[in-house]
């Protein structure tokens, strides 16, 4: 695979399922975040459980999203400790891209935000329509890295114009 159209249920398979093989890290980038749930190790769980699975692994974790999660979030988050210490999170009000990264060798850049009827397990009948990109291509990855980590790194936070909207600015 170098470079491959996904839609709705294939984003569940193409995406959320290897983010539990990852070795090294995984990036998320993504506007909205709710307590998606997911199939991991023969149980329905939160995705949290399985970022905390890698996360014993020492696989380090960046979770960049634009706004709070709601309650059911925060209370599976407050669950999982080793994530409270380990994850890296920060918020940007102006990030609107969906992002996932793994180790650096496949990227998914699409529509779907980290939420049950983007990403998550719903039925046929109760996803969002969605799509994106799902690709190895080396130089696309980096392409994909390169806005994560900059908007990461604080590039954009000095000129910022809806500065006034961020609860806690990178820089």
């Amino acid at each position: 695979m170098s470079l491959k159209f996904i839609t709705n249920e294939e984003l569940y398979s193409e995406v959320i399922e290897p983010v539990a093989r990852a070795s090294s890290f995984v990036w998320i980038g993504t506007a909205d975040i709710k307590d998606l749930h997911v199939s991991h190790k023969g149980r329905v769980t939160s995705f949290l459980s399985v970022l905390n699975d890698i996360s014993k692994r020492k696989v380090a974790i960046r979770l960049l999203h634009a706004k709070e999660p709601g309650p059911n979030f925060r209370r599976s988050f407050d669950k999982y400790p080793l994530l409270i210490e380990r994850m890296e999170r920060q918020l940007c009000p102006r990030v609107h891209f969906k992002h996932i990264i793994i180790d650096g060798k496949i990227a998914y850049t699409g529509s779907a935000n980290l939420t049950g009827a983007g990403l998550g397990m719903k039925g046929t009948n109760t996803r969002n329509f969605e799509s994106g990109i799902l690709t190895s291509d080396p130089g696309l990855v980096d392409q994909i890295m390169k806005q994560f980590d900059d908007v990461w790194m604080g590039k954009y936070c000095l000129k910022c114009q809806r500065r006034e909207y961020c609860g806690d600015p990178i820089r």
